[in-house]
């Protein structure tokens, strides 16, 4: 599975980091990606789930 933190992105004052996880699909094993942005100490616990 790929991981990577892509970009750091600051709004007023709080910063937030965009997170790209790529996941396999269980039905077709095709993968698809999942973005988000969040905390940058969230990063490895959204990372980390499955």
């Amino acid at each position: 599975m790929a991981k990577k933190s892509v970009a750091t992105l600051q709004t007023g004052s709080k910063r937030l980091t965009k997170a790209i996880k790529m996941v396999k699909s269980p039905k077709s094993g095709a993968y698809t990606f999942v973005e988000t942005i969040l905390p940058p100490d969230r990063v490895n616990e959204f990372l980390n789930k499955n």
